[in-house]
């Protein structure tokens, strides 16, 4: 392995220093892994078209969105010369200053969509923790850049790579690293957080890309994942599956939305096996099937067939964006539509819109670089204000003048997103 920097950061003059009480977002879809933004004191609409940014900072491909902890930003990226190489940088949240980068060789090889890593680094504990789209995982300090350990999973674990890769963004539990790994006898792997040692692994489904949440169930502690099976609860202590319910692919494992709880209930959606409502008993852990919906195909669907945004659950609704971009208020207890948008994002395959509820109010980052403040409920989608944030770009997809697709941050009453030539920062903080 190799360290070594190759990016300049780009800062602009500030005045007022970024707060540093605010809420961190360590990890993929927030402190919480379920796209809840706590804060307070910000904006209600905002001031221009654009957005004022707070910096710039250049970086590569991919789509891996920004995590922020303890003043610092971090991302990775990849870039193709003089070969292929995965980057993991760390940026000073407040200024845009990069304070380190890590670089190491990668093979894309089979990998669809080559624009890089999809995973968000995860920050725990003064340690970060990273992923790249061919199974190089690293954990390092994470205010100096020092590789603590790392694993090459694609040879440790014989992976039968996805075609779109390792995408599901791991997750801490106890003192453990689980990783969805994909490999033979080895679809999840447990690390211990310090050393990097194998704890446990599990299972031997197909991979996905959805990223796992824990739940608490029947006085347990379950791990809840998606594979290209099935929906397992394993715990996440010894790997042992608890309980498993069939959600097979229906053409290829194409599942990038996560599950999302609601109560004692897990909604499931993806692009071509439509939606699934499962009921979690709190007496002993078992599931049990509410309803299944899928459509006829991608074009003509039922209920929600998500592609890579993971949906809100707000008062017995479900929301979120189905194949070509439509924005759709279901029932949760039946999955029936109440209504569908299409002024949120323009219609288009595989068309994303990212959902962060703050308050009573959601927070929507489009693939248009747009950021949106919004009013869901079952009367329909209100939009309070909307700006323009950064520029799509094609390294994600060569299509539509490109695309937004990264998961922002929200912390520190700040947006921090990214496309495929930078890294930005915008106060979101009422003035």
């Amino acid at each position: 392995m190799r360290l070594f920097s190759t990016l300049v950061a780009l800062t602009l003059p500030l005045t007022t220093p970024l707060l540093s009480a605010g809420d961190d977002w360590p990890q993929w879809r927030g402190p919480t892994r379920d796209g809840v933004w706590g804060e307070e004191g910000l904006l209600s609409s905002f001031p221009s078209e654009k957005l004022e940014l707070r910096w710039t900072a250049p970086i590569g491909q991919g789509y891996s969105g920004p995590t922020v902890a303890d003043g610092r930003v971090f991302v990775t990226d990849k870039i193709d010369e003089p070969e292929e190489t995965e980057q993991v940088h760390c940026f000073d949240a407040d200024t845009g200053k990069r304070i380190w980068s890590h670089a190491y060789p990668c093979d894309y090889a089979g990998i669809g969509y080559d624009a890089g890593p999809r995973c968000s680094v995860l920050v725990h504990e003064g340690r970060a923790y990273s992923l790249g789209a061919a199974g190089d995982l690293f954990c390092f300090d994470a205010g100096k850049g020092q590789v603590l350990w790392t694993h090459d999973l694609q040879d440790e674990y014989e992976i039968d790579m996805p075609i779109w890769g390792i995408a599901a963004s791991p997750i801490v539990e106890g003192d453990l690293l689980i990783v969805p790994v994909s490999g033979k006898d080895a679809y999840l792997v447990a690390f211990d957080l310090k050393t990097g040692e194998e704890r446990w692994k599990s299972q031997s489904d197909r991979g996905n890309y959805s990223a796992p949440i824990v739940v608490d169930q029947a006085g347990q502690r379950v791990l809840v994942c998606w594979s290209g099976d099935r929906v397992i609860g394993v715990a996440p202590a010894t790997g042992k599956l608890i309980w498993e319910h069939p959600f097979p692919a229906h053409r290829m494992p194409l599942g990038v939305a996560a599950p999302v709880l609601a109560g004692d209930l897990l909604f499931i959606t993806g692009f071509y096996d439509g939606s699934l409502l499962l009921r979690l008993d709190q007496q002993r852990p078992r599931v049990e099937e509410v309803w299944k919906r899928r459509g006829q195909n991608e074009l003509r669907t039922d209920a929600l067939h998500s592609i890579i945004s993971t949906p809100l659950v707000l008062d017995e609704h479900v929301y979120g964006v189905d194949s070509y971009g439509q924005l759709r208020c279901l029932r949760l207890k039946d999955g029936e539509r109440v209504w569908e948008d299409l002024s949120a994002v323009p219609k288009a395959r595989w068309s994303t819109i990212h959902f962060i509820q703050n308050g009573a109010t959601t927070w929507m980052f489009n693939e248009r670089g747009e950021l949106m403040i919004a009013r869901l409920s079952p009367e329909g989608f209100e939009e309070l204000s909307r700006a323009s944030l950064i520029e799509p770009t094609r390294g994600q997809l060569n299509q539509r003048d490109g695309v937004c697709w990264s998961h922002p941050a929200f912390a520190g009453k700040h947006i921090f997103a990214r496309n495929d030539k930078e890294l930005v920062c915008a106060d979101l903080s009422a003035r």
